[in-house]
């Protein structure tokens, strides 16, 4: 038994328009838009044993950028610290170009501030882990996030001001 993909990219004589479980988004590119690792307290901040406190900010943004093609950046940005004073600070603005079918505009916010920033994760992950180890301490682990919920907190953010207005 074999496994046939055909040039769309659908296997086992499934077309490419079935859309059957398929994210409407396709990856066209992925890039590290910007990368800083800073080490200012170095070479005392890496004798140091103690776990540092790292401050976690995390942000998603998208743009269009022609018709059905949009650009989704990811932003990452770590500062750990030991009694007060800064071990080191990561900042990581790593980003894909995607293409979608027209849809209405609350489904392309959703899926481009939720599914884009999904499928780019791994790689930022990766990317911040790598600039933390080569900085000379130990890599930084980056849990998985919950896009959805960072996606409901920044809608509820922008709702805010308008609630005010109108009361």
């Amino acid at each position: 038994m074999s496994d046939e993909t055909n040039l769309n990219g659908a296997a086992n004589g499934a077309t490419a328009t079935d859309g059957a479980g398929m994210l409407p988004l396709v990856v066209n590119a992925q890039y590290v838009r910007d990368l800083s690792f800073e080490n200012p307290n170095a070479p005392a901040s890496l004798m140091n044993a103690q776990q540092p406190k790292v401050d976690l900010q995390v942000d998603v943004q998208a743009r269009n950028v022609a018709e059905n093609v949009h650009e989704v950046a990811l932003n990452i940005r770590a500062e750990a610290s030991h009694d007060g004073r800064t071990a080191f600070i990561v900042e990581l603005s790593y980003a894909g170009i995607f293409s979608m079918p027209p849809m209405p505009l609350d489904q392309t916010r959703a899926v481009l501030l939720i599914e884009a920033p999904r499928l780019l994760f791994p790689f930022a992950r990766s990317i911040v882990s790598d600039a933390v180890r080569d900085g000379g301490f130990p890599p930084l682990m980056l849990q998985p996030l919950d896009f959805v919920d960072l996606y409901r907190r920044q809608v509820l953010a922008a709702e805010k001001p308008e609630d005010m207005a109108q009361a």
